[in-house]
């Protein structure tokens, strides 16, 4: 598979402060990548590199075989790379459509939002791409009507309409039902059917593993370990984690 995103010899400092050390990380187009540690390792500050919000001290970042400085979310937006974040990102209070399209709404000819054609456009990601079926969830529902689960559909759905080659999601199933946390990781599963690149967060190692196709683990700003599906069980994951947490340490034969 090709190279997506590359990241190289990524640095990032805070004053004295040094939160990512070296980072090293290629994500290909139709994978899934779980990047897994422990709080602290430094998953969010990378994450943060990849959307824009913080530029790296040093270090190069290539998207699509092309180097890239990415100074704004917008920007990287703009290029493909879009984030779901625990959180959600959405406004409760808000209708369905006016989320998705928020800070990216459609304007007609003298530059006004065209109301019509995003609702429109809404009615097609509620069904064609969310694939809600319930008559009971429309355009004009508010957020805080919907499940977690829902909530996170719609930041997926809103992901795919823009035509999103990296989706980032951080922490997607926290917080969530078992049956909400199933309808958030078929999301993430279908991704892949869509040549859509992922790299999921979770501290949840059943539901990453169900997901990914690599597992990248970081631990105090390094990265640690890194290993396909097929090269590591489940359960030799979880050592795997046990062994770093205990000894500061990945035994790479173990």
């Amino acid at each position: 598979m090709e190279d997506l995103l590359q990241l190289k010899n990524i640095y990032k400092d805070f004053g004295n402060v040094k939160v990512l050390k070296d980072v090293n990380i290629n994500i290909k187009k139709g994978e899934v990548v779980a990047l897994i540690g422990d709080n602290g390792a430094g998953k969010s500050t990378l994450i943060k590199v990849i959307t824009g919000v913080h530029k790296p001290s040093s270090g190069q970042v290539y998207f699509k075989g092309n180097e890239v400085v990415l100074k704004s979310v917008a920007q990287s937006r703009k290029m493909g790379i879009e984030a779901v974040y625990q959180e959600r990102a959405l406004c409760d209070q808000q209708e369905l459509w006016r989320n998705i399209f928020a800070g990216r709404e459609i304007t007609n000819t003298f530059g006004f939002i065209d109301i019509k054609k995003q609702r429109k456009e809404a009615e097609k990601i509620l069904r064609d791409y969310i694939g809600f079926t319930s008559k009971a969830i429309t355009v004009d529902s508010t957020i805080m009507g919907l499940s977690g689960g829902e909530k996170q559909g719609v930041a997926f759905g809103r992901s795919l309409y823009f035509d999103s080659d990296l989706i980032v999601l951080d922490e997607p199933t926290m917080g969530l039902s078992i049956q909400e946390t199933e309808k958030v990781l078929n999301f993430v599963k279908g991704l892949k059917k869509e040549n859509k690149s992922a790299i999921f967060i979770d501290h949840n190692i059943i539901h990453v593993y169900g997901a990914a196709d690599r597992f990248i683990i970081l631990d105090r700003g390094e990265v640690a370990g890194e290993f396909n599906k097929n090269e590591i069980s489940r359960d030799e994951l979880v050592k795997k984690m046990i062994q770093l947490h205990e000894s500061g340490k990945i035994k790479v034969n173990d």
